[in-house]
């Protein structure tokens, strides 16, 4: 299965994450998804990464979705089945969802909006939104459980891109976050090798 995406984006190191949990074997292609692919368009409309496609030629998006399908592939190697821990670990996966989201909307005003038209109010606030899921997340980091799963996969993803576009803000504000990530990425090497990163060159 090909995995269209980014080697720095969140959403795809979330996904080649969880393939590995999962047991299942992606192979990245990375895609222009700021200019105009054609490959990225035709797999997602939106024109948003990642997108899987299947071995029989259907798409799947977006990063949710996709670890939702992995999960049904591999038995539910991602996702408990129990209504509670269920709830957790979706609940947690859409709160570092909204953090990655408010963050990368931060980075977006910057790079892609002339200076005289940006809105220091609006990136406030998304700020703050970000500043509160960090807080959530640190004092819900037990709802995760000690079974690698999609939480897993979704806070580490999220934890290593902030170190690449946010460097020292997780272990300023949020210390236990970055306790955390040190010591599942030392203990799943397999997992720290599908962090995000910038391409080479």
């Amino acid at each position: 299965m090909r995995l269209l995406g980014a080697p720095a984006s969140p959403f795809v190191a979330k996904v080649r994450m969880a393939g590995v949990v999962a047991g299942i074997e992606l192979d990245m292609e990375t895609v222009d998804f700021v200019g105009n692919s054609d490959l990225l368009n035709t797999a997602n409309p939106l024109g948003k990464i990642p997108a899987l496609i299947l071995e029989n030629g259907d798409a799947v998006f977006d990063s949710s979705v996709i670890c939702e399908v992995l999960d049904r592939m591999s038995g539910n190697q991602l996702i408990p089945q129990t209504v509670e821990d269920f709830r957790k670990i979706r609940t947690y996966d859409a709160a570092v969802t909204g953090v990655t989201d408010a963050l990368a909307l931060c980075i977006y005003e910057v790079r892609y909006r002339p200076e005289d038209k940006r809105h220091p109010g609006w990136t406030d606030r998304q700020m703050a939104k970000a500043d509160r899921g960090l807080t959530w997340l640190e004092d819900h980091l037990d709802d995760l459980g000690d079974d690698v799963g999609l939480g897993h996969c979704a806070l580490g993803a999220l934890l290593s891109w902030m170190d690449l576009r946010f460097e020292g803000k997780v272990a300023k504000q949020a210390p236990k976050l970055t306790a955390w990530a040190d010591r599942v990425f030392e203990d799943h090497p397999e997992i720290a090798a599908k962090k995000p990163h910038l391409p080479q060159g």
